[in-house]
């Protein structure tokens, strides 16, 4: 067995500010330069669209993704409530959980960041099985 197979950031992120959180331009440009601060292999250019509020149950907001060879990034905001939430899943060892969170918090110009990590597969066969 080897030690893990990946790890999963979780980040949610308050008092962000709220155009930056309507801002698609703002949400594609994270995506790229969050592929470059890890050093991972974008298998694709950023999707990003929105849902206008009052749309849905839950408030409007911006929602982007990229396809990584290692996995994929994900933000979500929430303007209304000026809440962010993203995920960096990676099979690529040794993220810099501190450098992304700042990142985020930086480009959205928030007050606060909760994060939260995880190794995941840590029973993941270190072979292919027969």
């Amino acid at each position: 067995m080897s030690e893990h197979f990946g790890e999963h950031l979780m980040i949610d992120v308050y008092g962000a500010n709220k155009d930056a959180l309507w801002s698609v331009d703002t949400v594609k440009r994270s995506l790229n330069e969050l592929c470059d601060l890890l050093g991972v292999k974008k298998l694709s250019e950023p999707l990003v669209t929105y849902t206008p509020d009052g749309e849905l149950k839950v408030p409007g907001g911006v929602t982007g993704v990229i396809v990584l060879a290692e996995s994929h990034i994900s933000i979500h905001t929430f303007p209304a409530r000026h809440f962010l939430s993203a995920d960096v899943y990676s099979c690529k060892h040794g993220m810099d959980q501190e450098a992304v969170a700042n990142y985020i918090k930086e480009n959205f110009h928030a007050t606060d960041v909760d994060i939260m990590f995880v190794l995941r597969g840590v029973r993941y066969p270190a072979e292919d099985s027969v």
